[in-house]
């Protein structure tokens, strides 16, 4: 499996997409940190990109370089290697190359600002962290929806419609219900429907550490009391987990069963 997750690692590190998406993180870490000169300011505004385009770029690129890999895979399978480890390399390879363009992107000009001198550091550690899971996340997504089916045009098409239904119309859907049930508890009912999302999950944590959770009103008041917790930052860091592993699970149980 390290040979495979090296192949895949370099391989992709050497595609000029990677140092596109490494050099847009780069740029914009500096911008942000030239227009408003505050490491906190920076990191609301960079909350609101990553939380929408990491996403995107690891459905994107997760679904795109199976799909372009597919022969070299069917090559491997040919040999005595396992299954799992073959998969399990492609994928920890294209999710370890996103990860680094997102760190090294966004750590460079925060860096050189002076972020460890900063009282914001351990809020820009959370934000990479949380975008390193959306990135491990969505590109197991990825894979699961391309290992499911053979048919690009479907498969770029569930993908696309995955990550807009969990980045844009799952909020919508969760606003009308809280709309509609305003005259019934809804506490535990928007934990739980926070919790089904990632990327809800993922911004709530940060909007929170950040101590702008008034912004939300009742709702986070209600958030406050459970992720503002020492034990709520462990659950939804649970949970951000679990919504990792089992994809990559379901990565491993189909690639064994499937008829390539």
């Amino acid at each position: 499996m390290l040979k495979i997750l090296k192949y895949s690692f370099y391989d992709l590190i050497r595609s000029r997409w990677s140092y596109v998406y490494f050099m847009f993180y780069l740029l914009l870490g500096f911008v942000l940190l030239f227009l408003n000169n505050d490491v906190s300011k920076a990191v609301i505004t960079l909350m609101n990109v990553i939380i929408v385009l990491v996403p995107l770029i690891g459905t994107i690129f997760g679904i795109m370089y199976y799909y372009n890999s597919k022969e070299f895979t069917e090559l491997l399978l040919a040999q005595p290697i396992p299954r799992s480890s073959i998969f399990l390399g492609q994928y920890l390879g294209v999710a370890g190359s996103l990860t680094l363009s997102l760190v090294l992107g966004l750590g460079i000009p925060f860096m050189l600002y002076g972020l460890f001198k900063s009282d914001a550091i351990f809020d820009f550690s959370l934000l990479l962290v949380t975008g390193a899971f959306l990135t491990a996340i969505f590109t197991a997504l990825a894979f699961n929806i391309a290992i499911s089916n053979e048919n690009k045009i479907k498969g770029f098409g569930y993908a696309v419609l995955l990550w807009l239904f969990l980045a844009v119309i799952y909020d919508g859907l969760f606003l009308m219900s809280l709309i509609i049930f305003e005259e019934y508890p809804l506490d535990k009912f928007s934990l739980a429907a926070t919790m089904l999302n990632p990327i809800d999950l993922s911004r709530t944590l940060i909007l929170l550490k950040l101590d702008i959770s008034a912004l939300l009103g009742y709702t986070g008041a209600v958030f406050k009391q459970f992720f503002g917790t020492d034990t709520g930052l462990l659950v939804s860091m649970l949970m951000l987990l679990t919504w990792t592993v089992l994809p990559i699970w379901r990565i491993v149980y189909k690639a064994k069963r499937k008829d390539f």
